[in-house]
């Protein structure tokens, strides 16, 4: 999480405004950034800085700096004379309240009976009293709660009429002679006063316990009230302490930032000059809102839980955490959550049946009703029917068109068996369902195996071939979903989610581009080649991403219509797009290649073959972008620096395991006596990095799993097409129509339909339709070389890159914007002119240099 969001979320509401502006400095940093490195602009009164640069940075940026330090300051000192008055205020009521309760305890004692004694009026300054007539400074809880309890002078009142009361008579005189015939009158009035002295010792009875059992009550209430001022008192003092960590961290951030971008030494100077010796950030000011705390949980400890602090501390933890969430937990952020979550599930399927659309422009905003659903009413010969109107939305028309062919091959003969025929049926219904993404491209994945068991396409490998029961095929078709091949790709993003997470290829990618230096055409090359690098190990999906934060300082630094902008970020996209054909892992077409070439090539021969070929077509869309955007003219270049922080042990541990991880790979063809397949090597950067702690579960759940699940699901196509006899049909059959030519012949024509195919459609499903196509094709040639083809045809996919849409790094690029003005720096006509010639070139150097290569390693 940024900095800026912390505060954000992290701060007292009430207390926002006074916090350091720290979004406010980050843009006056970038703000002497473009001073510092804009060029003479003298003569032009527009292009001229707001900011004067005959003055030293340093003196601007210290006294942005003095200004937040003296409102944080100045805030911090009144907030912490009032809490600490109320703190003061609250430890006295505390020490009243226990006498209170100790002279409750002894006056329960004295009631008639015992062997104590009934205070006749309550003590002086009692506790009651000063709760209930004393004005005191409530804190925000306990505000609420004195407001409640209203002044009573019940107690003098109960006091007066116990002292009112007279004692009853102890019996008969014994100087009263005796008279039998008196006696029983004497009798009867000596019961009769009985009578009376039992009513009268009840009455007085009840008046003690009614006094009691008020006094009982008033004390209650002033424990709870004690303690409802406890936890608010403990709550703010918490506040304030996070406060002054909050606001000197933020310190400390933007210094750096400030050094960074700058390339200046103020931090340590200004921190130890003016933030360290500042009251709130003083050693003295925080152990003494550390001693108040302790303080506070004694108390806390005396009034509720009898004494014992450890269970004091817990208690008033759990009521600090409930006050946050209560806090933060507004009907606002909650809208704003859901919003989130709506549109993060929402992603990617907006062409789906149900997915709303995603144009920012359409969203619903904080206050806007909610849309009721679009119906259409329908007039039929019965009657009007109101029907959802995605019912008659194009997409599903579409589908319904895909279902109708689905239905209309199952029954329609083309194959002779009828395990074919189904397996056909199945292959252009997936096809279809892949290509138009009328449904998510992992759930159509799904619907493999389903369809293989209910349509019963497979057979059994050994001779006769038969149809499987439904019972055996699920078992061979779910075996060919796990597949070493699945293994490594988990072991790729193992690697990937490391070297991300610990900043280890954005250290490499810096370090890199600090020594490009600032001429455009260098800096420009230097980029596309970082790129290409860290899409090899960390997937081309985020390589891009990584490539595009490093490059933001350059960005900010060039006018918003830069011709170096828009060459920088499509070099940085199309090299991407290479870099996705420069090792087995770096996309998911490779994974998917690896499996169907038999034996699989080495990691050595693929680094021979892609290398070469990803280089050359680097430096050639290079030219192709200096030609057409002519980048250098009247561009200043900022240059990037490295990270200066060393590698830590961890760092080191990450690199060294992925360096021998890739040197397995590498030699994995001589060492299958010890480990059988690449997928078994995969399994010691997954044990290393999880089983360390390095990687979590969380790491782990983000996995892209739908691309491992739309793999598995290729796989199991391509299992169940060639187990039917599907695939050995339809190769013979095109292996005949290209019976004249040659296998260089048939390597062009497979690598120029692939590239158009994934133009259009992803690359990774291009790769699971056409490849196991292409090998049995190249297996059933009069010279068979089917590894080569599938090879030639894998680096294709990630060739393909004429469209915005033909890969995640176009798809990226194109979302770019420019922070000051909003506007995208790519349109889709850059794409067309610079993506379709790119495409072409890296054909032509696959069908020579990469074919010449493939040749020589005997593929």
């Amino acid at each position: 999480m940024k900095f800026s969001h912390s505060i954000q979320f992290n701060a007292v509401p009430d207390w926002s405004s006074h916090y350091i502006a720290y979004s406010n400095l980050k843009k006056l940093i970038y703000q002497l950034e473009k001073t510092i490195h804009r060029p003479g602009t003298a003569d032009d009164v527009e292009r001229s800085p707001l900011i004067p640069t005959n003055e030293d940075p340093d003196q601007i940026f210290e006294r942005a700096l003095d200004v937040e330090l003296e409102k944080i300051s100045s805030f911090y000192q009144l907030k912490e004379l009032e809490i600490y008055g109320e703190v003061s205020d609250f430890l006295k009521d505390e020490e009243s309240y226990e006498a209170e309760a100790l002279d409750n305890l002894d006056g329960a004692e004295g009631r008639p009976g015992t062997s104590g004694r009934v205070s006749d009026r309550p003590r002086t300054g009692s506790i009651f009293r000063s709760f209930l007539n004393r004005q005191r400074r409530a804190s925000t809880i306990s505000r609420s709660i004195d407001e409640g309890v209203e002044d009573s002078d019940d107690d003098d009142d109960e006091n007066t009429a116990l002292q009112k009361a007279a004692r009853p008579s102890t019996g008969r005189s014994k100087s009263t002679p005796y008279d039998a015939n008196t006696g029983r009158s004497e009798q009867a009035e000596d019961m009769r006063a009985s009578t009376e002295f039992s009513k009268s010792i009840r009455r007085h009875s009840q008046n003690y316990d009614d006094y009691a059992n008020e006094a009982f009550e008033y004390l209650y209430s002033s424990g709870i009230t004690l303690k409802k001022r406890a936890i608010s008192l403990y709550v703010q003092l918490c506040e304030l302490k996070s406060f002054v960590q909050l606001n000197k961290t933020g310190f400390t951030k933007v210094l750096k930032k400030y050094d960074k971008i700058l390339d200046r030494n103020l931090k340590a100077k200004y921190v130890e000059e003016n933030v360290s010796p500042a009251f709130p950030f003083r050693p003295e000011t925080l152990r003494h809102i550390d001693e108040n705390i302790s303080r506070m949980e004694k108390a806390y400890a005396d009034v509720v839980t009898k004494g014992d602090v450890a269970l004091a501390k817990k208690e008033l933890r759990l009521h600090l955490r409930e006050h946050v969430v209560w806090e933060r937990n507004t009907v606002w952020r909650e809208m704003i959550g859901i919003e989130r979550k709506a549109q993060a599930a929402n992603m990617g399927i907006r062409r789906t049946l149900l997915g709303a659309d995603n144009d920012p422009a359409k969203a619903r905003l904080q206050g806007d009703d909610y849309d009721t659903p679009d119906v259409k009413e329908l007039t039929t010969p019965v009657g009007r029917f109101r029907l959802p109107a995605w019912i008659f939305s194009s997409t599903m028309f579409t589908l319904i068109v895909i279902v109708a062919i689905f239905i209309v091959l199952l029954y329609v003969k083309i194959m002779k068996k009828p395990e074919q025929q189904n397996c056909l049926a199945m292959l252009v219904f997936v096809s279809l369902l892949w290509a138009t993404e009328v449904i998510p491209l992992f759930v159509t994945s799904l619907l493999v195996p389903f369809l293989c068991v209910m349509l019963r396409v497979v057979r059994s490998d050994d001779e006769p071939h038969r149809r499987l029961t439904t019972k055996d095929a699920t078992k061979y078709i779910f075996a060919a979903m796990w597949t070493p091949t699945i293994m490594l790709l988990l072991g790729g993003f193992a690697i990937a989610a490391a070297l991300s997470k610990y900043d280890i290829a954005k250290r490499i990618a810096t370090f890199v581009l600090s020594k490009a230096g600032t001429k455009p055409r260098i800096v420009l090359v230097t980029n596309m080649f970082v790129a290409a690098f860290a899409s090899m190990w960390i997937s081309n999906v985020a390589a891009p991403v990584l490539c595009f934060s490093i490059i933001q300082p350059m960005l900010r630094n060039l006018p918003s219509d830069s011709p170096m902008s828009k060459a920088l970020i499509l070099g940085i996209a199309l090299a991407s797009n290479i870099g996705g054909m420069l090792s087995p892992i770096a996309s998911p077409q490779n994974i998917v290649a690896l499996e169907i070439m038999k034996p699989p090539p080495s990691w050595l021969i693929w680094f021979f073959i892609a290398l070469p070929v990803g280089i050359i077509s680097i430096l050639l869309i290079w030219l192709v972008l200096l030609l057409s955007f002519h980048p250098g003219r009247g561009t200043t270049i900022v240059p990037i620096r490295p990270v200066r922080d060393r590698f830590t042990g961890v760092q080191w541990f990450i690199s060294l395991v992925t360096l021998g991880t890739i040197v397995l790979w590498c030699f994995s063809t001589q060492l299958d006596w010890l480990f059988g397949e690449m997928g078994v090597i995969a399994i010691i950067p997954l044990v290393l990095f999880f089983g360390t702690g390095i990687l979590t579960k969380e790491d782990f759940n983000n996995f892209l799993w739908t691309i491992i699940i739309l793999a598995a699901g290729g796989l199991s196509l391509g299992k169940a097409v060639n187990s039917s006899g599907l695939l050995h049909t339809i190769a013979k059959t095109i292996t005949d129509e290209v019976a004249g030519l040659s296998l260089y012949g048939v390597l062009i024509v497979f690598a120029t339909l692939i590239l158009v195919v994934a133009t259009f459609i992803s690359h990774t499903v291009a790769a699971l339709i056409i490849l196991p196509l292409v090998h049995d094709v190249g297996k059933n040639m009069a010279e068979p070389h089917p590894r080569l083809l599938v090879m030639g045809s894998a680096l294709m996919c990630s060739a393909a890159m004429g469209l915005p849409t033909s890969g995640f790094p176009n798809m990226t690029a194109i979302m770019m914007e420019d922070s000051q003005t909003g506007q995208r720096y790519l349109q889709v006509k850059h794409f067309i002119s610079r993506g379709i010639p790119s495409s072409v070139i890296t054909l032509l150097v696959v069908v020579t240099v990469g074919y010449g290569l493939m040749r020589v390693t005997g593929l």
